[in-house]
């Protein structure tokens, strides 16, 4: 199996409880370097909590979530690998260059720092003060701190940070290339049109170099044009850089359009997956949008089309 086309995350029986509310419920899915898996569902279905204990903002109730860096050369986590890091109760296991993780043992940071899980979220939050450059420098602040001997060597001004510190501002200034902001590093990223923040934010985590990247509703707010832009950009990300991309959308359109593998959640429950022309017509998928009993699918299907009927 190449690392394309191997499992970088696996999610087994997750569920998670508030109290007496069950928001996921028993919920199984993988996710593939190099491809854009979508979960999607009506208002309320459990997607941004499935989010939320994939980056260890949650702890969750049950479940296991195994994230795996496979190595170039072939030699990839096996399933007795993950059966060992389950019965040490441990967080990580690395054999060479590959590595395991249980990222329902991990606190956030160490979620986005070993792990390298990066997210965005549907309300932007980009450092508006700062210029778009810096947004991007931000990102790398944990190796940069590393190279500066926490800032012992940077305050020397060794050449060993210095290296380090020119290596991040040609990572930023790459991503404002690919993201068509090259001209303006030196704004401040507060005075950016809309969809172009969306952008930076994007680019900002993929400074972090990720295995996995989850955008929760990128595609929020942004116009026809915008939604274009974006598309591409998401396609680059998968193509080019063997990255996984987890996506929370509503607009079904980008979501068709880009995505290899869709997830359906309704009320915390997986209801359908599968390819999008699968999941398009699945009678289970069309009565949760609709808000109806699987059994009325038909009967509303054919109202609506006599309503529209000239």
């Amino acid at each position: 199996m190449t690392p394309s086309a191997a499992t970088l995350l696996e999610v087994e029986h997750l569920t998670m409880r508030f109290g007496g509310l069950t928001a996921v419920n028993n919920l199984s899915l993988t996710a593939h370097y190099g491809h854009v898996t979508a979960l999607i569902g009506p208002n309320g279905a459990g997607k941004t909590t499935v989010f939320n204990c994939i980056t260890g903002f949650y702890k969750p109730s049950e479940g296991r979530m195994a994230l795996r860096h496979e190595s170039m050369t072939g030699e990839n986590v096996s399933a007795a690998d993950l059966d060992l890091l389950t019965r040490r109760g441990e967080r990580h296991l690395r054999r060479k260059d590959r590595a395991l993780y249980l990222l329902e043992r991990m606190p956030e940071y160490l979620v986005a720092r070993q792990a390298r899980v990066a997210r965005t979220f549907q309300n932007i939050r980009l450092f508006a003060g700062m210029t778009v450059l810096e947004n991007l420098l931000v990102a790398q602040h944990n190796p940069l701190m590393k190279a500066s001997g926490f800032t012992f060597f940077g305050v020397l001004g060794l050449s060993s940070y210095g290296k380090a510190e020119q290596a991040a501002i040609e990572k930023a200034q790459r991503w404002l290339a690919t993201i068509g902001l090259a001209d303006r590093a030196d704004d401040p990223a507060g005075e950016l049109p809309y969809g172009d923040q969306r952008r930076l934010e994007i680019a900002r985590a993929m400074c972090t170099d990720p295995v996995l990247l989850c955008l929760d509703e990128p595609a929020a707010g942004l116009n026809p044009r915008e939604k274009a832009d974006l598309a591409d950009l998401i396609r680059s990300i998968r193509d080019g850089h063997n990255t996984a991309v987890l996506l929370i959308e509503h607009d079904m359109s980008l979501v068709m359009e880009i995505s290899d593998h869709l997830v359906v959640l309704d009320h915390g429950v997986k209801i359908s997956e599968g390819t999008a022309a699968f999941v398009r017509n699945d009678p289970k998928v069309i009565a949760a949008y609709l808000g109806v009993a699987e059994k009325d699918v038909a009967k509303v299907e054919a109202r609506i089309a006599l309503e529209a009927a000239p």
